[in-house]
């Protein structure tokens, strides 16, 4: 079980760590494919950047920036880079949410040594997960950017759309980001409206996912059709269809992503799976 911190516990064992180096969104992780332990950090020359994450079973997490702001990358030894995307799979998936998080405070600390107000160098808050400007007092904490996925279904159908955001023809559940001053059920009836069209009723709930690409939080819906024909905004989607359990085009099931995961219950309360 992992429990996020900002300060390791006075009473914890640092004989034995978890590390996890991050490059540019990329993962170090040990020779036998896992992220790497150990009592000090697993890199070459150099004094990296070890920023605590929290407590995983007893064990401290940090993630190290191997490439630090002054000087050259750090040598990563015999270390292996993996994108984040591609180390799906390889470790459990609690340990995949783990790097993630590192990805993202990594980039946070790098991204937020001046002030955005004033310009002036800042400081770690010890008590939260922040940037305070020395100068202004100006605080900033990492960013997030939540956004609504929903599956919109009509009978035994549901829409997918195929995104330009996809190289090849491949179909998800309709998606976009949270306005200023909009709730996330807002946004699925602005975003549904504007990509497809049509109108939607009765959204409901289904679940959340953080999405590190680059620092998301995906807010999952179901929600009904209401009334309209489909009418893509080919800016954003290049082809949107409703679809029947036995004859779904290539979208995501299960797997890394919450999109996959809205498919596959939709599937299973349909007796479609």
């Amino acid at each position: 079980m992992f429990t996020v911190l900002t300060q390791p516990p006075e009473d914890l064992d640092v004989a034995s760590r978890v590390w996890i180096p991050i490059r540019s969104g990329t993962v170090f992780t040990d020779p036998t494919g896992g992220l790497a332990s150990g009592s000090t950090v697993p890199v070459g020359d150099g004094s990296p950047r070890a920023l605590f994450l929290g407590v995983l079973d007893g064990q401290g997490v940090w993630a190290v920036d191997m490439d630090p702001a002054d000087g050259p990358p750090l040598d990563e030894g015999d270390l292996e880079p993996v994108p984040l995307r591609k180390l799906y799979g390889r470790i459990p998936d609690e340990l995949w949410q783990i790097a993630g998080r590192a990805t993202q405070i990594v980039e946070f600390e790098r991204t937020h040594r001046y002030c955005g107000r004033c310009g002036s160098p800042t400081n770690t808050n010890a008590a939260d997960r922040a940037k305070v400007c020395g100068e202004c007092g100006h605080m900033a904490f990492p960013r997030l950017s939540p956004a609504m996925i929903v599956l919109v279904e009509r009978g035994p159908e549901v829409l997918l759309a195929w995104g330009r955001q996809f190289p090849g023809r491949f179909y998800s559940a309709l998606a976009g980001f949270v306005e200023p001053g909009e709730s996330l059920e807002d946004a699925v009836f602005r975003e549904v409206r504007e990509e497809v069209a049509i109108s939607v009723s009765d959204v409901r709930y289904f679940g959340s996912q953080p999405w590190p690409f680059p620092h998301s939080l995906m807010c999952g819906f179901t929600c009904q059709w209401q009334a309209g024909e489909i009418e893509i905004d080919p800016e954003e989607i290049v082809e949107a269809g409703w679809y029947t359990a036995d004859n779904l085009p290539p979208c995501p099931r299960g797997g890394m992503s919450i999109a996959g995961w809205l498919i596959d219950d939709w599937l299973n309360r349909t007796g479609g799976a």
